[in-house]
């Protein structure tokens, strides 16, 4: 799920997002609670209509937006308070205030407000953390008034894999449309999320969606599809983009490197997306190097189609049975440096 933080995904219009095969895009609650506003997406008709893309969306709670702000917020069993960054007013969000905020954005799928641990955290901390994210849970299922929208809950545990399964058995009997695994790329080393995964997914329900929040390598998603999810969102295809580097068959290259001045092959032959089709790595690397706009759009535009096309290829070879085979590689680690 390509990342569109403040409903648009970065440099790139809903009509060039959907070549690439990007079925779902995820926005972000806290960010559009700061900036416009939950009720102006309201008045727009909701975020599908406010940001002009018909396919499904999901909105995250802002758990983690808010928790990352450790100088500036104070939690307690009933939300968290915290200074806005933009204008320094005071704000409260409770369970029921995400949730109130996200009915109102009206994303297809919306997320529990969670507690989001950070790395490194001790046992006492996180079990705190763990325990009050399924009370919150319990309080957003109270407050959560659409039936048209699905409510994830979130298993959190740190890298504790006995509270791990103590969460995903909790959640698992609250009997939710999907779950989600968080608290995790939150500075583990990547040995370290394989392994909470690895555990931790084959604990929830397999005929509901499974989604690994903020996570969307190469390796990280074979990892994890090896293990049975299903969802990923990260902001990797456009950050990248915006730094001047493509992802091509498993490799990242930086495209202000000297030796594709010159080099008018397509940046990928094989991709079918708009810029391998109509541009060469000589256009990109000077577009890049001008500092032109349109670079960002065009890597951007590539690296959403790289992606999504890699997740294609293994489903595919799920389901001619050759996962392995094909993407033993990715799973052991033998490939490519993609972080």
């Amino acid at each position: 799920m390509p990342v569109g933080t403040l409903a648009n995904v970065k440099t790139v219009t809903p009509e060039q997002l959907k070549p690439t095969g990007a079925q779902m895009v995820l926005a972000n609650t806290y960010h559009l609670h700061l900036q416009p506003g939950e009720d102006i997406v309201a008045a727009a008709g909701g975020l599908h209509q406010f940001m002009g893309w018909d396919g499904p969306m999901l909105t995250d709670s802002g758990g983690f937006q808010v928790f990352s702000l450790s100088e500036m917020r104070t939690i307690s069993e009933q939300g968290v308070k915290f200074r806005s960054p933009k204008d320094g007013r005071q704000i409260n969000i409770t369970p029921e205030e995400s949730i109130r905020i996200q009915n109102q954005l009206g994303a297809d799928v919306i997320m529990a407000f969670d507690e989001c641990p950070p790395y490194p955290a001790s046992r006492e901390a996180v079990v705190v953390a763990t325990d009050r994210t399924y009370r919150w849970l319990k309080r957003c299922r109270e407050a959560h008034n659409r039936q048209d929208q699905a409510l994830f809950g979130i298993v959190q545990g740190g890298v504790y894999l006995d509270l791990r399964a103590q969460a995903a058995a909790a959640l698992r009997d609250l009997d939710l449309p999907g779950y989600a695994i968080g608290g995790v790329s939150v500075g583990e080393p990547p040995e370290l999320i394989e392994k909470i995964v690895r555990a931790t997914t084959p604990l929830l329900p397999e005929h509901k969606p499974r989604y690994l929040m903020g996570v969307g390598t190469y390796r990280e998603m074979a990892q994890a599809i090896a293990a049975g999810m299903d969802l990923f969102d990260c902001v990797i295809p456009t950050r990248l983009a915006r730094h001047g580097s493509a992802l091509v068959q498993g490799e990242r290259w930086n495209l202000k490197n000297a030796r594709f001045r010159k080099d008018f092959a397509p940046l990928d032959p094989t991709c079918p997306c708009y810029t391998c089709q109509n541009f060469s790595r000589a256009y990109l690397c000077h577009l890049i190097h001008a500092k032109e706009l349109l670079a960002f759009t065009l890597l951007s535009i590539h690296n959403i189609t790289e992606l999504v096309r890699f997740t294609q290829r293994i489903r595919a070879a799920i389901l001619s049975d050759r996962f392995v085979d094909e993407f033993g590689p990715w799973l052991s680690g033998k490939t490519p440096v993609d972080e």
